[in-house]
């Protein structure tokens, strides 16, 4: 990995005398018993330090440069996956990837926001930040899905739609809304995971889903840590201190029954081992999907619309006395 965190630092460094014990030649010496002993202090160093992150170094993970994508999601997961371009008003939008392929065998819809990794690819993709016609684009393949009963799945990685003048003079608003009206409507299962950040609106245009998920070192959250500490303090330095206030981590989102499931990460984050993310991730989804096959549509359109319905009831407070 070409980026570290902080907090990773300490683990990081051993990690790389591991290597470097590995790259050196011994003559009739045998290191092996080092290098295990120098693992198995890695492996602790992981359990102690990702056990104990603070939701503002859970932001931090979640954002990591190294850490899979939308995009590696699909081309690992899904086979024969054919792309639609256009929302048939304005343009495509490359921020927000969508078609159809199969999951062993099982033909699905597949929607995700693409950060991008090299410069051109971040600027092409817009950072993660989807324009209007990408959430009208993600609706036309979900509706498109549902005229035929096939799954829809969606991968959530966005700090939240595009903020810009064009984007609101498209009705950014507007497009996100329909998406959480249509999205109710859609007759077939949706799964929605979201595998680094779940940024506000931008975030839930694609996630109303029978079955949320998020990754284990991922956030969502109605704002982004930057964006509340510049509301509340009028300073985006202030970002940690936000971070920590709201509390950003998937047992706070499982505990207020925002979703329904965390996936697990191998040990250090899914930027460490991609393949082994990628595979918990396809089983995820194809026992979701095996589960969600087992009821009625009309049943599983009224469960969902329930699910979110409740969401927020249990953090109310009515005071009864005042009449």
């Amino acid at each position: 990995m070409d980026f570290t965190l902080e907090f990773e630092r300490p683990v990081s460094e051993l990690e790389n005398q591991i290597r470097e014990l590995k790259q050196a030649t011994h003559q009739n010496i045998d290191i092996s018993h080092e290098i295990e002993a120098l693992q198995a202090k890695v492996d602790r160093m992981l359990e102690d330090i990702y056990t104990k992150l603070s939701p503002w170094q859970r932001t931090q993970l979640s954002r990591h440069p190294s850490r899979p994508h939308a995009i590696d999601y699909i081309e690992k997961i899904v086979a024969d996956f054919h792309e639609v371009h256009g929302d048939r008003r304005f343009s495509d939008d490359p921020s927000m990837i969508a078609g159809f392929g199969y999951i062993d065998g099982q033909k699905v819809a597949v929607i995700g926001i693409e950060k991008g990794r090299k410069t051109q690819e971040k600027i092409k993709r817009n950072f993660g930040m989807a324009n209007p016609e990408g959430y009208r684009k993600a609706i036309r393949v979900m509706q498109m899905a549902s005229q035929f009963s096939i799954p829809v799945v969606t991968f959530v990685d966005t700090p939240g739609a595009y903020p810009g003048i064009g984007a609101e003079e498209r009705g950014q608003a507007l497009a996100i809304a329909e998406n959480l009206e249509e999205m109710f409507n859609i007759k077939a299962p949706i799964i929605s995971i979201v595998i680094g950040e779940g940024g506000s609106g931008g975030a839930l245009g694609i996630a109303v889903a029978d079955k949320v998920f998020m990754m284990e070192y991922s956030v969502y959250s109605v704002i982004s840590p930057e964006s509340c500490a510049s509301i509340l303090w009028s300073d985006p330095k202030m970002a940690e201190t936000a971070a920590n206030s709201l509390q950003l981590s998937p047992n706070k989102a499982l505990e207020l029954k925002v979703i329904d499931g965390l996936i697990k990460e191998p040990a250090g984050g899914a930027h460490r081992y991609p393949d082994r993310a990628v595979a918990m991730v396809k089983d995820a989804i194809l026992a979701s999907l095996e589960g969600l096959k087992k009821d009625d549509l009309d049943v599983l359109m009224q469960k969902r619309f329930e699910k979110f319905r409740q969401m927020g009831n249990l953090t109310l407070t009515i005071d009864q006395s005042e009449g």
